[in-house]
């Protein structure tokens, strides 16, 4: 199934695996107004469909994921405009990192500034070996304003994080693999399969266990975590699907776990 917007395309599989492409080529698919109230529409209905069980983020084009924001839309946003923007953004990238299933950025070139930013909100990052990763907003007098700040640091450390962020500095793949902004590199032409690879690994694991993997770890650091954890885990362990998994372990075979 496809369901094709102006500035993103939306394909179906029938292993419930969805796949959005960024699709402004013209402009190195650019993060604009019309890219982020699609991108907002789209989550809200892949969120209520229950066949829906992993989505991979990607760009058209083999030069660019998404090369950042489209600067010409931020020419002349006075501070309160500005403002409303960054929080607007920030606030769909949120809806993206709370999706109840797991979320791959496949990075097929580009991810810099805002584009770096979506992929940042995706669970998990595989990119093309060409890809180059950074946050380049100083050099224009500014500042991340989609949750940049928040998350580079929480994947690659303070350090180069402010580094990154300070300088400009851009990453290639091999030095954004080994400071764990990528889970995985491959080549050009198979960064989406790999992503639908990795994206096949977790969807064999017991479904209900994604969800809580996934709200568990998004409380990291944060009040509550513990409680969050132990909270799944006690549900979990007293679920059809926790028992299965437990006597398959002890049976010494696959275990057969139920659909989301």
């Amino acid at each position: 199934m496809s369901e094709n917007r102006e500035t993103i395309l939306r394909e179906d599989d029938e292993r419930g695996i969805s796949i959005l492409t960024m699709n402004r080529p013209g402009r190195l698919n650019a993060l604009n107004r019309q890219m982020f109230r699609e991108l907002d529409e789209l989550l809200d209905v892949l969120a209520e469909k229950k066949e829906v069980r992993g989505l991979i983020l990607t760009g058209t084009g083999e030069k660019a994921f998404v090369a950042g924001a489209d600067i010409k839309e931020l020419e002349g946003l006075d501070e309160s405009a500005a403002r409303e923007l960054s929080l607007d953004g920030q606030r769909i990238f949120q809806k993206l990192e709370q999706l109840p299933f797991p979320v791959v950025a496949a990075v097929n070139g580009y991810a810099l500034g805002g584009g770096l930013e979506l992929a940042m909100a995706c669970h998990l990052r595989v990119a093309s070996e060409t890809a180059l990763l950074g946050m380049p907003e100083t050099g224009l007098g500014l500042i991340p304003g989609y949750g940049g700040t928040q998350r580079l640091p929480r994947l690659v450390g303070v350090g180069l994080a402010l580094e990154m962020l300070l300088t400009g500095r851009k990453l290639t793949a091999a030095e954004a693999l080994e400071a764990g902004l990528l889970n995985r590199v491959t080549g050009q032409d198979t960064v989406v399969d790999e992503a639908q690879a990795l994206l096949q690994e977790i969807l064999d694991k017991g479904p209900h266990t994604i969800p809580a993997v996934v709200k568990a770890v998004s409380k990291s650091g944060l009040p509550g975590g513990f409680e969050t954890e132990a909270e799944h885990f006690g549900r979990l362990c007293d679920s059809e699907d926790g028992r299965e998994g437990i006597r398959a372990f002890i049976e010494k075979r696959k275990p057969m776990f139920g659909k989301r």
